[in-house]
């Protein structure tokens, strides 16, 4: 049978054979399976049923590897089928067998990419170009310069010293929690915040944004090898687990950029209502533990205690 092509780079001699290889790889496997139903049989002593049983098992496995070694090897005769795009009726031109005379289905794969590359950068430079106010006209230049409003002041970035008045002022607030800032890397500040005997929270700021909080309980080790606050590890009770989740909601709940200071009093509020969490029963079903757990659940509103389920 001469070579053929199925479609371009299909071998389609080798794809016949391949087929015949799986009907005999398949019959290989039956044969493997009806081996083991059969088991020992039609032999008057035991040592004659059980080397015929391992001759005949040895035989059907050696048949499953020589068929299997053959499927592989047409495998790789066959080839890889062309590239298969949403071109709708346009994908019959692929079936055309002489390409190097008429190549209009690469040349069309090809413009679709490039169309589809092309559409990709012109919806980038749309939403740039919308970003920026490029529209002029006659009444806009004619207006003066103190009319223009003015750009508000960021405050990604704040002074150290301003970021460390607000963190004392704070402390200085709740008298039954203690915070302890540092400065390990640069202007970053991390904190350490204790509240009474039940927890203590490493809190990872930039500015005075809070990215990352971590709750462990009072006993618990804080601290690295090195001797710095540990901002990965978890803690290993569950309930702080808990607190620690709780605890990265809240954090997307008090956001208000424009006033930093106000979202870290509201959050460091927030935290102080934990300082009764084995003590306040639920405000929902009115018990201390659920599933052997107090309630971790603090309402950002009334600070009321819930158990995680019953909050909802």
């Amino acid at each position: 049978m001469a070579e053929g092509v199925l479609s371009p780079g299909v071998n389609l001699e080798a794809f016949s054979q391949a087929i015949g290889a799986i009907q005999a790889l398949r019959s290989s496997v039956t044969r493997v399976f009806d081996c083991l139903k059969d088991g020992m049989r039609n032999k008057e002593t035991l040592e004659g049923r059980e080397k015929g049983f391992v001759a005949a098992f040895q035989e059907s496995l050696h048949s499953v590897s020589r068929d299997l070694g053959e499927l592989e090897r047409l495998s790789n005769l066959v080839g890889k089928p062309s590239e298969n795009h949403p071109l709708h009726n346009s994908g019959l031109l692929s079936l055309d067998p002489v390409q190097d005379k008429t190549p209009l289905y690469s040349q069309l794969l090809q413009a679709y990419k490039w169309s589809n590359k092309l559409q990709y950068h012109a919806g980038l430079a749309s939403g740039l170009l919308n970003q920026q106010s490029l529209k002029r006209s006659a009444n806009q230049m004619g207006v003066s310069a103190k009319r223009r409003p003015k750009a508000q002041p960021t405050t990604l970035v704040l002074p150290p010293q301003y970021v460390d008045d607000v963190i004392n002022r704070i402390d200085r607030m709740f008298p039954e929690m203690s915070i302890q800032l540092s400065r390990p890397n640069g202007t970053s500040a991390m904190l350490l915040v204790t509240l009474g005997k039940v927890l203590k929270v490493i809190v990872v700021m930039r500015s005075l944004f809070i990215d990352r909080t971590i709750v462990k309980g009072y006993n618990e080790n804080v601290y690295t090898e090195d001797g710095k606050l540990d901002i990965w590890s978890k803690s290993n009770y569950q309930v702080f687990q808990k607190v620690t989740d709780h605890a990265t909601t809240a954090l997307l709940h008090y956001q208000l950029p424009q006033m930093p200071d106000v979202v870290v009093r509201s959050f460091m509020t927030w935290l102080r209502s934990y300082i009764k969490l084995f003590q306040a029963p639920c405000q929902r079903c009115g018990k201390f533990l659920q599933d052997g757990l107090p309630p971790t659940w603090r309402d950002f509103r009334t600070l009321e205690a819930f158990h995680d389920t019953c909050r909802q």
